[in-house]
């Protein structure tokens, strides 16, 4: 069994998504934290907090990781299945309360699946 330490960067991270609705692209999130903590320690992080179910990624627009509080996550199961939404506009991504259900296809496994909406948010719109 291992420990599971909280450390500071640990805390900064936590906080940064505790704080937020909206998702964080990785680039974004690197750059934000340069001063406290270092590239591999961020992504370090990130996948540790994905794999506890505090977190969840998704691919954005060229292919760029962004992440997501989850909510009702666990480590053994991801309940995050739902459409994210990108504003052309400012550049805002952000999680859609939409639940979606994903097919059974026969002879696949499917594991993940990225649904990325594109338009004007709410703020651009005005």
């Amino acid at each position: 069994m291992s420990i599971k330490r909280k450390t500071k960067s640990l805390s900064i991270i936590l906080s940064i998504f505790e704080n937020r609705d909206a998702a964080l692209s990785v680039v974004d999130l690197v750059e934000e934290l340069k001063g406290d903590m270092n590239k591999t320690t961020v992504y370090r992080i990130l996948e540790r907090l994905e794999n506890e179910g505090t977190i969840h990624s998704f691919s954005g627009t060229n292919g760029l990781k962004w992440y997501a509080k989850c909510h009702q996550c666990s480590s053994g199961h991801h309940n995050d299945v739902h459409p994210h939404f990108e504003c052309k506009d400012c550049g805002k991504v952000e999680c859609l309360e939409v639940n979606i259900s994903i097919p059974n296809f026969e002879n696949r496994n499917i594991y993940t699946a990225d649904i990325l909406l594109k338009g004007q948010c709410t703020d651009c719109l005005s």
